[in-house]
């Protein structure tokens, strides 16, 4: 059961919502209900005002609108906050977080949606181990509500084209044991998506080890024929284009991709 902790007066209030939920008052951690914790996040997802009768229904939708709103005062008035600085700021046109919370979400989809545009990734998310911290996890991973599930899908295409881009820009300057840990981690999140095999790939390639590249290759393509019955790309294919082995293959035949 969480222990609710008040927090000293003028403490920093950093929000986490990717990975799992935590709330931290000056770089110590705050317990709270469970009932303030999807409060607190609905709010920092929402980025605005929300009025009170939708906060209800979102987060009680089986409860009418009287228990709703019953809820919601109770999830309120159990809410830590420092004296004359409160998390939620509240009105007659409703609820939103306050200003001064640091939220890790709202920091990442500044910096990824940067990245979208420029295709180039921001110096701290070159530290490959800073760049898996930031994106290597789903946001809020065990909440499954539906208003959860849509941001996270949003933010997990946002990562993960990150990373895409992370992980090319790691290759470019003959980073391949960091290049490598930014593809395993796409290939881990999603097996199908063909730009993260083309990664771990492109990353073999730069290490020499041909046969390695082909039988990722190959894995690849049976995956994707089971799932989908397709087959990869001729921008995958290309990859490996001239590429002879006789490494992978039980029988020992040799593989050429012309």
């Amino acid at each position: 059961m969480d222990v609710i902790v008040d927090a000293p007066p003028q403490a920093n209030a950093t929000l986490t919502l990717v990975r799992d939920f935590e709330l931290r008052y000056d770089d110590v951690p705050v317990g709270m209900p469970v009932s303030s914790q999807r409060l607190l996040g609905l709010l920092a997802l929402a980025g605005t005002r929300v009025p009170r009768a939708q906060v209800g229904a979102t987060l009680w939708p089986q409860a009418d609108e009287h228990h709703a709103a019953a809820s919601l005062r109770s999830a309120l008035w159990r809410m830590p906050s420092t004296p004359g600085r409160p998390l939620v700021c509240t009105s007659a046109g409703g609820l939103s977080l306050a200003e001064d919370v640091e939220v890790d979400l709202h920091r990442l989809l500044r910096e990824t949606r940067a990245i979208l545009v420029t295709g180039t990734p921001p110096p701290g998310l070159l530290d490959v181990d800073e760049a898996l911290r930031c994106l290597g996890h789903d946001l809020l991973s065990c909440w499954y509500d539906d208003w959860v599930v849509d941001e996270r899908e949003r933010f997990r295409q946002l990562r993960l084209y990150s990373l895409d881009v992370i992980g090319l820009a790691l290759l470019e300057q003959h980073r391949t044991g960091e290049a490598l840990q930014v593809a395993l981690t796409l290939v881990e999140t999603d097996p199908l998506r063909e730009s993260g095999q083309r990664l771990l790939i492109a990353v073999h390639l730069q290490q020499g080890n041909i046969a390695e590249a082909v039988r990722q290759y190959e894995r690849y393509a049976d995956l994707l024929g089971r799932e989908l019955r397709a087959r990869p790309s001729d921008l995958m294919t290309a990859q490996l284009r001239g590429c002879r082995v006789s490494a992978g293959r039980p029988d020992g035949s040799v593989v050429t991709l012309v």
